[in-house]
């Protein structure tokens, strides 16, 4: 099917299309990454000017995709570009979607919180959208995608579109192809875009770049108060939950968090709120508590100022992507020639840098 057939399609909110183009992004992004590592697989081993360039000595794959197609990567390149041209040139919607981020650490239960707000959502008529984003094997690149697993009693809503990512290694919690995807779910209509990230553990907030408010979701029992203060998470959290609200300590972890933000100075304070997300307890209150930060952007000009930074994030995002893909050509001769003379003390690194960003241009 024509990419912009597709993209005609998922704009009239069509499931199928949708998750062709979800996957189209996908896979261009995994096609870039194999050329890549294939070129560095590529460099010679032995001292430079041993062996040409990457690619040109013929080794199988060296140049294309783990399957050795040399195309495919440029082919996914082309289509992705297409696909994203022909979403960017719609009419621009007269409220975006919001786009609500959900993280905390492994066993918090962020799937079932999730489940909660798909809820909620849609017997508000809105529709919904869900990147669940899944940890991938470091062996077999591989991912699990149990989240949806959690959401079954969404899966034949019509108004619900749930997809399954894996991280495929990125670090931050999220998956690289994120972005993206969320602009093929705003371009499907979605009203509200739920993303749940891979379970945080220390400095992965990524989230919190992505999303107009990140809710936070921590559990009693599990030291995550802590946790969340070293991990710097508190600055980032725009909504706190304390989930699993019928275990012991659950009066304690709201006084430990509320001590925290308390010793926070910003226009926002998150207000902490108590569920049991598994019972859909604690729903409402947390639903109030989105609106009402929803409302504070609007109205204090915040709302504008995230999502400059997100599209700024993303165009920062594909620029250096493209400069690695080309750094990846110089992986050769030329990489090897400025190490042996680092290694001779005949220049310095900073100065070896400088040359090799100069082949650039």
């Amino acid at each position: 099917m024509d990419v912009r057939e597709l993209v005609g399609q998922a704009r009239q909110g069509r499931p199928r299309a949708v998750a062709r183009l979800i996957s189209l992004v996908e896979n261009a992004v995994e096609n870039a990454e194999n050329a890549a590592k294939a070129a560095n697989a590529a460099r010679p081993a032995g001292p430079a000017g041993s062996a040409g360039p990457a690619g040109s000595g013929g080794s199988a794959g060296s140049a294309g995709s783990a399957g050795g197609d040399p195309a495919a990567p440029a082919a996914a390149s082309r289509a992705l570009r297409e696909a994203m041209a022909a979403l960017a040139t719609g009419a621009a919607r007269a409220h975006p979607a919001r786009v609500i981020g959900l993280t905390g650490s492994p066993g918090v239960g962020k799937s079932t919180s999730t489940g909660m707000l798909i809820r909620a959502f849609r017997k508000r008529g809105s529709t919904v959208g869900v990147l669940a984003v899944d940890p991938s094997s470091p062996f077999t690149g591989g991912a699990l995608l149990g989240d949806r697993v959690r959401m079954q009693d969404h899966a034949t809503d019509p108004g619900v579109f749930i997809r399954s990512m894996s991280s495929r290694g990125h670090l931050g919690g999220l998956a690289w192809a994120t972005p993206q995807a969320l602009r093929v779910l705003e371009a499907a209509g979605c009203d509200v875009i739920l993303v749940e990230t891979v379970g945080v553990g220390q400095a992965e907030v990524e989230i919190a770049r992505l999303a107009d408010t990140t809710v936070v979701i921590l559990a009693p029992g599990m030291g995550d108060g802590v946790q969340a203060a070293k991990a710097g998470i508190l600055e980032v959290a725009d909504v706190l939950v304390v989930n699993k609200a019928d275990r012991d300590g659950v009066q304690a972890t709201v006084r430990e968090l509320r001590n925290m933000t308390g010793l926070v100075e910003t226009p926002w304070r998150p207000p902490i709120v108590t569920t049991v997300a598994s019972k859909g307890e604690g729903a409402d209150d947390l639903m109030a508590e989105l609106d009402k930060h929803q409302a504070y952007l609007e109205e204090s000009g915040e709302a504008r100022r995230r999502r400059l930074a997100r599209a700024r994030d993303e165009i920062e995002a594909i620029a250096l992507a493209q400069l690695r893909s080309r750094f990846a050509v110089l992986h050769g001769d030329r990489l090897d020639a400025l190490a042996e003379r680092l290694l001779g003390a005949q220049t310095d690194p900073y100065a070896a840098a400088d040359d090799l960003i100069a082949a650039l241009r």
